[in-house]
């Protein structure tokens, strides 16, 4: 189908978790989904252009250098491919943000940042050597 509407809510709700959305040799999209405040993933980069849209609840992006963002509903965040950063739930409930992303998404690394290597590419136990947080790795999906 050329064109599908989605309630972007809705999903997120339904499916507790990343979501893939939509993915073609140009494009992909996703619905991120971080439950409960406090939540985030690690300190990452990837080698693709993307943006993130917050739908609900808040976030904050914090970056290598101690400095962070903000981001409410409405707001959207655009990330050059290689520059570094964590998603955290800074609100008071759940997260649901849209992210769109240049390339499909099976060509896409996850460079985790101390390690400097694409966490997609390691095994779950050495994921859970590093202490990468789970939400990260969802990713791996």
């Amino acid at each position: 189908m050329g064109v599908e509407i989605i309630d972007m809510v809705q999903l997120a709700h339904q499916e507790k978790r990343r979501k893939v959305i939509f993915n073609t040799p140009r494009c992909h999209a996703w619905v991120h989904y971080y439950p409960n405040p406090g939540e985030k993933d690690d300190m990452h980069c990837h080698n693709a252009d993307q943006t993130f849209y917050v739908i609900d609840g808040e976030c904050t992006m914090h970056f290598p250098d101690g400095g962070k963002a903000v981001m409410k509903p409405g707001m959207v965040a655009t990330i050059t491919g290689g520059s570094f950063y964590q998603l955290e739930n800074s609100g008071d409930g759940p997260m649901i943000m849209m992210g769109n992303r240049s390339g499909p998404s099976e060509a896409i690394q996850h460079i985790n940042y101390e390690l400097r290597k694409d966490i997609k590419k390691l095994s779950k136990e050495e994921l859970e050597r590093a202490n990468i947080p789970h939400v990260a790795m969802q990713t791996r999906d």
